[in-house]
This record gives C-alpha cells, structure tokens and sequence, in this order.
C-alpha cells in the first residue's frame, strides 16, 4: 500500500500540553483525506513534522497543519529538504520556499494579479506605520509580517492612537495596507483547488467588530457558490504562480480573495504552504484531493 505522510505540528493534536484552540480543524481535515485516501488503497499518516519519526517508508509527504513553523522557520525548511530527499514533498521545498514570504504578492502584482496597495518595510516602527498613512489616507491600516499566518503578530493600527506593544507587531520585515471596509463587511472568499481541480468555495465572516477571518477570533464560515468571473479569476491567480514558478500543477491551492477599495475582488493570499481546506464547506474534498494525489504519484 503506498503510504504518505501528512505533516502536522504538536500543538494540533488535541492531547498533547499547549495544544491550539483550534486543534479541531487537523481533526476535520486530516478526517476528510485519510478516509477518502484509504478507500483509494492510499495509507495518509500523519507526522509531528519537528520530532522523529521514520520518513524512509513513506512515499511522500505532504504539508499540511504545520501551523507552528513561523517562530521555527530555518529549522523547518531544512526538516522540508531532507524529507524531500526521502520523497516527494508536496507542496514542493521550492514552492514553500517562494510562498512562505509574502514578498510572492509583490511578484504576482507585477505579473497582473488583482491586488491590494502595499508598503513594503523593514520595520514596524512608527516612521514606517505613519509612511503608510501618507500612501493609503484613510485612519486604518494593517500591518503583517513577511512571514506568518493565522493573523500572528498582524495588528490593526487606528490613526493617532499609540502603536500595539511590540510582542503585538511584526518582529522584523513587514508588508502594511489599508484598512479594507469590505473585509468585516462581506469577509473573505476562499477557493480551494487541488490540481487543476476546483473543489469548492466558502465565505469567511469575522464577528461583529473584528476583521480577523480565523476560527481562532470568533469567525465563522459557509459554503459560498463563486460565480464563473470568480471562478475565472481564482483560476487566473493560479496560472499566474505556476507561470512565475515554473510549476506544473499544486497538489492543493487556496485563493483568498476580499472586496478591494474600488469595490473588485482582490489577492488577498495564495495559500500553497499549510491552508486549512475547510472540509466542512466541502463534502467532496477527499475524493477531488485523491485524484489530484494520484497525478502527483504517477
């Protein structure tokens, strides 16, 4: 039986000290494929990606709720490289590697992908916060780290107020934008594919007076039907990374999207590294998983 391992962190497995609130969605996603896997005659195991374990009988690995590597950064693209030397790793070192800073934004604009304004800084410091105040007008914008996710040290910062402590912020490079009305509006729209394969789509909503789209901060989500511009769009978003890339296909891909200050959809993230895949709003996510695994097996 071909065996694959599905790569996850310590702090998702519901038994183990300091384990995430959200620990439930490894539960719902890692469910969802290893059921589907194994009704293909696939064995989907998963792996703490940070403690040992035997990679030489597995036929490939795939990333999947690693969601504590930000702190741990080097120590997990060198964990991604040596297994990759093992198996295939999907998505590939390289891949992660691109997609892991969100400095791949600054490259999809140029390549024409719908996006929203963006500072660049190598710090959150107050000259860099009040720079983007004077691009982006308005008395609202995000800041974010290069790299991170889940909103860790993401902070909305309200013009004339004191800036957040500095555990709150970016430790070191960050991206800053504007504040977007559409996001505690309507929320984020996410489509998630695997291949070239559409799965399905869902609608983020922060709670009432957060903008945040994660579990984590009280957001919930359902099933949203994109239209075929949408749809179009998404798939357009997709052919631009493979094109900068040199990718053929990803085994899984997540476009966010949000309501742009003109009022179109806009990049909001490419999630090609660790995306949760929300198997709640997608009931047929294991099997369109399987046979996008299938190609990647040969």
């Amino acid at each position: 039986m071909t065996r694959i391992c599905f790569l996850t962190s310590a702090d998702m497995m519901k038994d183990r000290p300091g384990a995430r609130e959200d620990w439930f969605e490894f539960d719902l996603e890692f469910g969802a494929l290893s059921k589907a896997c194994e009704a293909a005659g696939i064995s989907l195991e998963a792996c703490i990606w940070d403690q040992d374990f035997d990679a030489s009988v597995y036929d490939g690995f795939m990333v999947g709720t690693v969601w504590d590597y930000p702190p741990k950064l080097d120590l997990f693209l060198k964990t991604l490289d040596r297994l990759n030397a093992i198996a295939p790793v999907w998505n590939s070192p390289s891949l992660v590697r691109w997609n892991i800073e969100k400095t791949y934004l600054r490259e999809m604009e140029a390549a024409g992908a719908p996006s929203i304004p963006t500072l660049w800084a190598d710090k959150a410091d107050a000259s860099a916060i009040a720079q983007g105040f004077e691009r982006f007008g308005g008395d609202r914008i995000v800041v974010k780290p290069l790299v991170g996710g889940g909103a860790w040290r993401q902070a909305l910062i309200k013009k004339g107020e004191p800036l957040p402590s500095a555990d709150d912020l970016p430790l070191g490079a960050c991206l800053i934008q504007p504040f977007l009305p559409g996001v505690p509006a309507e929320g984020e729209y996410s489509m998630i594919f695997f291949g070239d394969r559409f799965s399905h789509a869902l609608n983020k909503r922060p709670k009432s007076g957060d903008y945040r789209v994660q579990s984590l901060y009280g957001a919930t989500e359902m099933v949203w039907t994109p239209g075929e511009d949408e749809l179009a769009l998404a798939r357009k978003v997709l052919s631009t990374a493979r094109e900068i890339t040199g990718e053929e296909a990803f085994l899984y891909a997540r476009v966010d999207m949000v309501r742009g200050l003109e009022g179109e959809l806009v990049l909001m993230e490419l999630e090609i590294i660790e995306p949760y895949l929300y198997p709640e709003q997608g009931p047929d996510l294991g099997q369109v998983f399987v046979k996008a695994l299938k190609d990647k097996l040969g």
